[in-house]
């Protein structure tokens, strides 16, 4: 029993040192770029991710609202928890009948991104929520959504806002449109299948919506 605690101490010693140091430098890779490179290596040996970092100044502010707008609106508000929205997407789940809204910050999903696999458990459920208090205490909230913006998924072996700039729009993350924005912002839930579907009126709804909602996004 000592045993499994004391590893489960140095596994958090583990986690808190890495956002220390990201709080300076940018992530090499993710736990969860290195999950899809494993899944395209097992098509394709050759294949890389997509994955170049860029300062927060060096990405659009149309992006930073679209985002907020879309993920999450009180962003620089809460402590990394939207208790509201979390009670919100499950009335919403339980009226569906499945699972249909995740209620997840900004810090909730870095903090999954960054560490952790993609596996359904209250184990993980529980991990993700230590790593997001790490998050929001040793980490700014500008810097908390400056390495959101850079490692998020947004395609197949797509990572982060310059790649995703250049892969659907050949532009640069500094550059993207208010209207390029927020389709990035609707694609970022399902990136994937937003890839394959780029016609989509699901994903045109999702644009206009997030669009119109954006002039009221706060920044961090």
């Amino acid at each position: 029993m000592l045993i499994a605690i004391g590893a489960l101490a140095l596994l958090q010693l583990w986690y808190a040192a890495h956002i220390w140091w990201w709080r300076d430098h940018p992530p090499q890779q993710t736990a969860f770029m290195s999950v899809r490179l494993a899944e395209l290596r097992a098509i394709r040996p050759d294949a890389r991710i997509q994955y170049v970092w860029v300062p927060y100044q060096r990405i659009s502010v149309n992006l930073k609202q679209a985002m907020i707008a879309a993920e999450d609106a009180k962003f620089v508000e809460h402590e990394g928890f939207d208790w509201d929205g979390m009670q919100l997407a499950m009335d919403k789940n339980l009226r569906k009948g499945r699972v249909v809204a995740g209620g997840s910050t900004i810090s909730q999903q870095l903090a999954k991104n960054l560490f952790l696999s993609g596996e359904r458990s209250y184990l993980r459920k529980a991990e993700e929520a230590l790593i997001t208090v790490m998050l929001e205490n040793i980490l700014d909230k500008q810097r908390i959504f400056e390495i959101y913006l850079n490692v998020i998924e947004w395609g197949s072996g797509v990572f982060g806002s310059e790649a995703a700039a250049r892969r659907y729009f050949g532009t640069n993350a500094a550059s993207l449109t208010p209207v390029q924005a927020a389709r990035l912002a609707a694609m970022a839930p399902n990136p994937r299948h937003y890839e394959k579907n780029p016609g989509s009126k699901a994903l045109a709804r999702k644009t206009a919506i997030i669009l119109a909602r954006m002039p009221a996004a706060e920044l961090p």
